[in-house]
């Protein structure tokens, strides 16, 4: 089988058909954009593994280990986990805030929101949202934090008081969302509704609404230098390209399956969508034209990632399965 059927196999087929003979083809081929350059083992982790973030101060990278109540703080650079968070209640999102040196775990099975000294990992207080805590953003700028939670909102959170002092309301749970960094803005994937809403932080309402062809529109980016809104979508699978001007379709491209995250290399002017199917896309961006240059295989379920520019590394959170433990894969993009 040539190179060129086997990246057909690969797309067509999913990493769990892939023969002995397809894997070993790939194995063979030039190096990939993003290369496996270590596994760190998360230790006796079940279940599912939602989000990551990173104390860059320290070099120190948070896991949301959602079927385990469980949140690691790995060492990177060491390769290895040196404290584990335990009593949580279903993390979901995770989030550094350097204004007040604290992580923010939020947890889907209570709606907290848990906040932990950076430092040493002590308890420093909890913000009780209800229901479904989610994601989580943090405006550096204007030192807030926002925290997607049930049925339709954003609660705003001053973390120097450690509370919630608002909500920014919605038409249904939001997925990712991303602050504009240039504006007041906040764009927040719906897929309920299956909408893009617009909102604005100042005045904290919602102003816009952008209708969406596609379904399950759950991952996010901003590729701020080109004014593009980046999401990826389950149904179909597909990479959308959007005007964050006007919510324009840009593009849309084929994209692998299940996808959770979206990220974006600026360097070398690449997204990185990765997905439960068992695959991280790698894409080209040049202007408008979006063009897939790599799908590097991974392994069914790992469909949650973080690109940490100032490491040069995107680091991939793969459950335990049958063949090997928990892990973070961690990949170096090349050139």
């Amino acid at each position: 089988m040539s190179a060129k059927n086997c990246f057909a196999v690969f797309v067509l087929t999913g990493a769990a058909a892939l023969s002995l003979e397809v894997r070993e083809l790939f194995a063979q081929a030039p190096e990939p954009l993003l290369q496996l350059e270590a596994k760190i083992p998360l230790g006796d982790v079940r279940g599912r593994i939602d989000h990551m973030t990173i104390d860059r101060n320290r070099h120190r990278l948070f896991v949301a280990e959602l079927g385990n109540d469980t949140v690691g703080v790995v060492d990177p650079n060491a390769r290895k986990v040196i404290h584990v968070i335990t009593g949580l209640n279903e993390p979901q999102g995770v989030a550094y805030v350097p204004s007040s040196d604290a992580l923010y775990v939020a947890n889907a099975g209570d709606g907290s929101v848990r906040i932990f000294e950076a430092e040493n990992y002590q308890p420093a207080g909890q913000i009780d949202l209800g229901e479904d805590a989610d994601n989580i953003r943090v405006d550096n700028v204007a030192n807030r934090v926002f925290v997607g939670y049930g049925n339709g909102a954003l609660a705003v959170i001053d973390p120097a008081k450690r509370s919630k002092i608002g909500d920014i309301r919605l038409g249904a749970h939001p997925e990712s969302f991303q602050l504009d960094i240039s504006s007041t803005r906040i764009f927040v994937n719906v897929p309920k509704r299956k909408e893009i809403a617009v909102v604005d932080r100042a005045t904290a309402k919602q102003t816009e609404r952008w209708p969406l062809k596609s379904e399950a529109n759950f991952p996010m980016a901003l590729d701020e230098d080109a004014g593009h809104v980046l999401v990826a979508f389950r149904s179909p699978a597909g990479l959308g390209v959007f005007s964050a001007r006007d919510g324009a379709n840009i593009t849309t491209v084929e994209a692998c399956g299940d996808a959770d995250d979206v990220f974006i290399d600026r360097k070398r002017q690449r997204a990185y969508v990765s997905c439960g199917t068992g695959f991280i896309d790698a894409f080209d961006m040049q202007g408008s034209a979006y063009r897939r240059v790599a799908r590097i295989l991974t392994t069914s379920g790992a469909l949650t990632s973080l690109f940490v520019p100032e490491l040069d590394r995107f680091l991939l959170a793969v459950r335990a399965n049958a063949e090997e433990s928990a892990a973070v894969w961690v990949f170096r993009p090349t050139p």
